[in-house]
């Protein structure tokens, strides 16, 4: 938690996606301030012609950026999240601010369980993390 899923009928090339994902976990990390290890990245590439806006197909270039996050994320938090999406993900694929469109879900921690734990609420990932078994909990420091 938080997941990113980009779905596009664009071929997106590995250069790409590496860019996208570590795009989309810093811009988590710095704007939500939660740790790098939560953040995932999903890729849904759908066939040209199946994605439609108005009841017209949409324009290939189309990205879809659907973000579920916990909530606790304040309404400025997420604007900056929300633009900074857009506009990197622009750059990054060369394509338009306006191709672009960025959702953000909040999902409450206590609904939540990964690592086989629920997650803690935003700013209790510490002790959270403390609270994991040695092994995990090392994995994701090396990670962070």
């Amino acid at each position: 938690m938080p997941t990113y899923a980009f779905t596009t009928a664009r071929a997106l090339t590995a250069a790409q996606r590496g860019a996208l994902v570590e795009s989309v976990t810093e811009i988590h990390a710095v704007e939500a301030t939660a740790p790098r290890y939560f953040v995932q990245v999903v890729f849904h590439r759908v066939e040209p012609g199946s994605i439609f806006i108005g009841g017209e197909p949409a324009s290939p270039d189309h990205v879809w950026v659907r973000a579920d996050i916990r909530s606790g994320r304040t309404p400025a938090q997420k604007s900056k999240m929300l633009r900074r999406i857009m506009a990197e993900t622009s750059e990054i694929l060369g394509i338009s601010e306006q191709a672009v469109w960025v959702y953000i879900s909040d999902i409450p921690a206590h609904g939540v369980l990964e690592f086989g734990n629920v997650l803690p609420e935003p700013g209790g990932e510490p002790a959270w993390l403390a609270s994991l078994p040695a092994e995990l909990r090392e994995k994701l420091e090396r990670s962070a």
